[in-house]
C-alpha cells in the first residue's frame, strides 16, 4: 500500500515537531514537511504531491479556512483535516464547506485521528468526538418548517454527521446498506444540495440535528 504523502501546517514549530513524532510510526504515513504559514505551504503544493493535509486554523499569513480552499483549487485530490483549537460551530461548518474533509480538536487522541484518516480515504466527512458533539447540539436558529424529515430520516442524517459509512449505519439500524444509500440520496435531494458536507451544514442550520 502507497503511504498517504502527509504535510503538517501549524503556527507553532513544537507542534509541527511532536505530530511528526506521533505519527512518525504509522504505517499508511509519509510525513514530507511541516510549515507554520500558509504561503509556504502552496508553494510546495505547486511542485510536490501531498495525500494528505493537517492543517490548523490560527496561521500568521492567511487563515486555515481561506487556505483549505486554495489547497484544494491546486490539488483537489489532496485531503484536508482540520486540527484546531477553535470550537465555534461556524468555523467548523466553513471549514467543511471549503472542502475539509473533516475536523479534529487538538486534544483527540491518536485512535481518533486514524479514524479520520481512513473515513476521509472512503469520502466521509470526519469529526473528533467532542467536535460532534458541538454540531450535534441544536441551533439557536431554530428549524427550518419547510424541511420535514422522517424520524428514519433524522436517524440517518445523525449518523452520516459522525462520519459512519452506510455499511456501519445499515449495521446500526438493521438496513441493508442499499437502503441507506437511497434514503442519504433522497435527504440531498429534499434540502437541494450537492453533497454530503452541505447537507450536513444546512441540517444544523436548520436546528435538525
Amino acid at each position: 500500500m502507497d503511504k498517504l504523502r502527509t504535510v503538517i501546517v501549524d503556527d507553532h514549530p513544537i507542534v509541527i515537531e511532536g505530530l511528526k513524532n506521533l505519527l512518525s510510526h504509522e504505517v499508511n504515513l509519509e510525513i514530507l514537511e511541516g510549515f507554520c504559514n500558509g504561503t509556504e505551504l502552496l508553494g510546495f503544493l505547486k511542485n510536490h504531491r501531498v495525500d494528505l493535509v493537517l492543517l490548523d486554523i490560527s496561521l500568521p499569513d492567511i487563515s486555515g479556512i481561506d487556505l483549505c480552499l486554495a489547497i484544494k483549487e491546486i490539488s483537489e485530490s489532496t485531503i484536508v483535516l482540520i486540527l484546531s483549537n477553535h470550537t465555534e460551530r461556524s468555523i467548523i461548518l466553513q471549514a467543511i464547506q471549503n472542502g475539509a474533509s473533516g475536523y479534529l480538536l487538538k486534544n483527540s487522541s491518536l485512535h481518533e485521528l486514524r479514524d479520520c484518516v481512513a473515513g476521509a480515504l472512503e469520502g466521509n466527512i470526519c469529526y473528533s468526538r467532542e467536535v460532534i458533539e458541538m454540531i450535534s447540539r441544536p441551533s439557536r436558529n431554530g428549524s427550518d418548517n419547510n424541511l420535514k424529515l422522517t424520524r428514519r430520516e433524522k436517524q440517518i442524517l445523525a449518523l452520516l454527521a459522525e462520519g459512519k459509512t452506510s455499511r456501519m449505519i445499515g449495521e446500526e439500524l438493521f438496513l441493508s446498506s442499499l437502503t441507506v444509500d437511497t434514503h442519504r440520496r433522497n435527504l440531498i435531494r429534499k434540502f437541494e444540495v450537492k453533497n454530503l458536507a452541505e447537507l450536513i451544514m444546512k441540517a444544523v442550520r436548520a436546528g435538525l440535528m
